[in-house]
């Protein structure tokens, strides 16, 4: 099974080829990064050069992979996500035979029969847990007797504009969009453990324009948003506070750039490009390491504020797991335990083969994952499936009831 993944960030477009093996080892086939064009914080700002970077994304992926790419699994977050914890009812219609994949699916949809505005519409219905007559806490009620069905879900939605505006380039560079994906959904498939999923855990994805999370309690996503603050800011901050250009500053942020300002020595130095005849300046690299550090407190700040809103803080035992480019940042990791006082990780993808060797780092997270849940969703459905699991199950099972049902 060949599948595409495209990741489209503010700073990168990422597109991957892979496939997977028997022993469900994936394999990578094909990869094209390049910079982003035309997309701030997520949304299009420019369809021309938009189209124009994935494009040329695709077009990298086809060379090294030898594959022709037409359609792909798109991984998307920015400020028009919103998500909702939403619960839905269901009869059982034979309980003397247990509940069946039917009645799984009635109570799923009844869920996602919420208010949501006009502007938006549903990306992910993600069944959490289930309620059989009163008993909470169900994960597979599959054969069960009972006669009252009820399913907890996280739901996701995306403003239907930037969506339509992604979709389009996309559509333009010749590539029909398979599934949009929220992004730090998918990054979890990359880089979190099933022991973690199930301690419970936030996973905190930060790219350039946003910060995205997604927790996930007792095995099962249980809250998901987008902070508007990524690395990009990181970049800004020291453009402005050093008096730099940005792509200077982007390139000190990479190579000096240090989260912990106490770590670095008060006297080391480093020689940066000024603004026109400044020429070359001198500056303090613990200066540059306190102006990093100040924004990466208020990134984790927001991020603490959001768990502690959502009623999560208090059950993430396995802590944050962090992914996307700023994670590589030396000293984000003390910074991250100092401020949440939870334990912290940086998370890689692993378990690749073939071209693999560039993508075990954090800031392809995102696009490995993509891969991983396009090998675990049923794209008919639009629901995951989680192999071997309980849903995985229900929804072979489902496809099997209605086949049946359904003439042709």
């Amino acid at each position: 099974m060949t599948l595409v993944a495209m990741d489209i960030g503010t700073s990168k477009i990422c597109t991957l080829v892979g496939e997977a093996d028997e022993a469900g080892m994936l394999r990578i086939l094909g990869v094209g990064v390049v910079p982003a064009r035309g997309i701030r914080r997520g949304v299009v700002v420019n369809i021309a050069e938009a189209t124009e970077a994935i494009a040329a994304s695709v077009e990298k992926a086809e060379r090294t992979s030898g594959y022709q790419i037409r359609r792909a699994i798109v991984g998307i977050a920015g400020p028009y996500i919103a998500s909702v914890n939403s619960r839905g009812t269901a009869s059982v219609m034979r309980g003397d035979r247990g509940i069946s994949p039917a009645d799984v699916q009635r109570a799923v949809e009844n869920a996602r029969t919420i208010a949501i505005p006009h502007s938006h519409e549903i990306l992910h219905v993600l069944p959490r847990s289930f309620i059989v007559d009163g008993q909470e806490g169900i994960r597979d009620p599959l054969g069960m007797y009972g006669f009252r069905l009820e399913a907890e879900v996280h739901i996701v939605t995306a403003q239907v504009g930037p969506l339509t505006n992604l979709r389009r380039c996309i559509e333009a560079a010749q590539i029909a969009v398979e599934e949009f994906v929220l992004s730090p959904l998918a990054s979890a498939e990359a880089v979190i453990t099933e022991g973690e999923r199930e301690m419970g855990v936030a996973l905190v994805d930060i790219g350039a324009g946003t910060t995205d999370l997604a927790v996930f309690v007792e095995g099962s996503v249980a809250h998901t948003a987008v902070i508007p603050v990524g690395g990009q800011h990181i970049t800004n901050d020291l453009a402005y506070g050093l008096h730099i250009p940005a792509t200077v500053a982007e390139e000190i942020k990479i190579k000096y750039g240090h989260a912990a300002a106490h770590a670095i020595a008060a006297e080391e130095q480093i020689t940066v490009q000024g603004f026109g005849e400044n020429g070359s300046l001198t500056c303090s690299r613990r200066e540059m390491a306190e102006i990093i550090e100040a924004r990466v407190q208020e990134i984790f700040q927001l991020v603490l504020k959001d768990l502690r809103a959502s009623g999560y803080e208090r059950l993430l035992p396995a802590g944050l797991v962090l992914c996307g480019g700023t994670a590589l940042l030396p000293g984000i990791r003390e910074v991250a335990r100092e401020v949440t006082e939870m334990p912290v990780r940086v998370g890689m993808p692993w378990d690749l083969g073939g071209l693999a060797e560039t993508l075990r780092s954090p800031m392809f997270a995102t696009a490995v994952g993509l891969l991983r849940w396009g090998l675990r969703m049923d794209v008919a459905t639009g629901y995951t499936s989680s192999g071997d699991s309980w849903l995985g199950r229900a929804w072979r099972a489902l496809r099997g009831f209605l086949r049946e049902m359904l003439p042709g």
